[in-house]
């Protein structure tokens, strides 16, 4: 056995590289199902809110949206229909990036919008990015309710999409 004297020490270093690939991305919740109320006066449109809670992170040179699509009209058919413009909705209050701007009509045939992202946009932690985490914005929904509507449950699946570059 070999004995060290004391205050002899062997020490070593040694460096290793780390790097991570921060890739643009947006996450969305929205609500299972939302109501639309009818109006206190007769044949006046129902209507009804939709808040949507997102986070998102862009590109210096790119930025991002959100849209909504819906893939068939309401069902059962005889009632209200998506395709002769009968749903429509106004965007507000977006905690980060443009809520849509004016009244939007659904279709069921193309992408409508709900809200834009700017380049450089983030959610979270103040300075640049926005203080709320998550972010928000508010859809309010009318529906035209007419007289020769049958009575009865109609219902139609709605599809919010985020996107960021």
């Amino acid at each position: 056995m070999v004995m060290m004297p004391a205050g002899s020490a062997s020490t070593g270093t040694g460096t290793q590289s780390l790097s991570a690939m921060i890739n643009p991305i947006g996450a969305l919740t929205a609500p299972a199902s939302a109501t639309l109320a009818p109006n206190i006066t007769a044949f006046q449109p129902f209507s009804g809110n939709v808040s949507l809670s997102y986070q998102a992170r862009t590109t210096p040179a790119g930025g991002g949206s959100i849209g909504l699509s819906m893939s068939s009209d309401f069902a059962p058919a005889g009632g209200p229909s998506i395709a002769s413009g009968a749903l429509t909705y106004t965007c507000s209050g977006a905690s980060l990036g443009s809520a849509c701007s004016g009244t939007q009509t659904v279709s069921t045939t193309a992408q409508t919008p709900v809200l834009t992202l700017p380049a450089s946009a983030c959610t979270g932690g103040g300075g640049a990015c926005s203080n709320p985490n998550p972010n928000s914005v508010n859809l309010t929904f009318t529906l035209t309710d007419s007289p020769a509507y049958p009575t009865g449950t109609y219902s139609a699946k709605i599809t919010f999409v985020i996107s960021a570059t």
